[in-house]
């Protein structure tokens, strides 16, 4: 393994990339409940917003299957623009590859639908190219559990790193003294968190430090 594999992730290093995240295409999604997938990906959304990542979103057949970007995750990135394309690989499309490119990360967070075809062909092509790439494996979506879980197979045996979208904003976050991002980053986990999120609610509702 890398040394740079073994680093943790921080803000300044890192873009984001979420793949067609479109109704259309969740329609099909059988590795994970609809519902849990959108609240994964609208959290990782907010992530990119409490830490001021990169973000490029893309989309394809808006006009004839899969409509826009879900709105409730488009809500949460108001000013980003969906660059539309035609190939399934993100990375084969001159626009969508150009706008990663010009972020100057190097480190590529992915969340996509579905996970065997769109997801996994740009970071497999990303990771030929030199990319270190992080696949948020909760906030993407496969037709199946198990063809979900070969293309993440796959991927991390290409050199991929499989994440979950809580480690994601906890390892931005690493330090809750972190001011500058601590009500964003406890007000997501709160919201999106689970047991996780009511157990930090419960604290600051019910537990007073001297």
């Amino acid at each position: 393994m890398t040394e740079a594999a073994l680093r943790l992730l921080t803000p300044e290093e890192c873009a984001i990339l979420l793949v067609d995240q479109q109704a259309g295409l969740a329609f099909g999604v059988g590795s994970i409940d609809r519902q849990t997938l959108l609240n994964n990906v609208i959290a990782l959304a907010r992530t990119v917003r409490a830490f001021a990542l990169p973000v490029v979103v893309s989309t394809s057949a808006t006009k004839v299957y899969s409509g826009p970007l879900m709105p409730a995750i488009q809500a949460v990135l108001p000013g980003v623009v969906s660059l539309e394309r035609r190939n399934m690989n993100v990375w084969e499309d001159e626009g969508a590859r150009g706008a990663i490119l010009k972020t100057g990360r190097r480190r590529l967070i992915v969340s996509g639908l579905l996970t065997e075809a769109c997801v996994s062909f740009p970071v497999l092509s990303a990771l030929a190219d030199g990319f270190e790439v992080y696949v948020v494996g909760d906030a993407c979506g496969g037709l199946t559990p198990t063809s979900h879980d070969l293309a993440l197979r796959r991927m991390e045996a290409a050199g991929a790193r499989v994440i979950s979208w809580i480690q994601v904003l906890l390892e931005l976050q690493r330090d809750w003294t972190r001011h500058a991002t601590y009500d964003q980053a406890r007000a997501i986990v709160e919201a999106h968190g689970g047991g996780y999120g009511i157990g930090l609610a419960y604290a600051r509702d019910m537990i007073h430090p001297a």
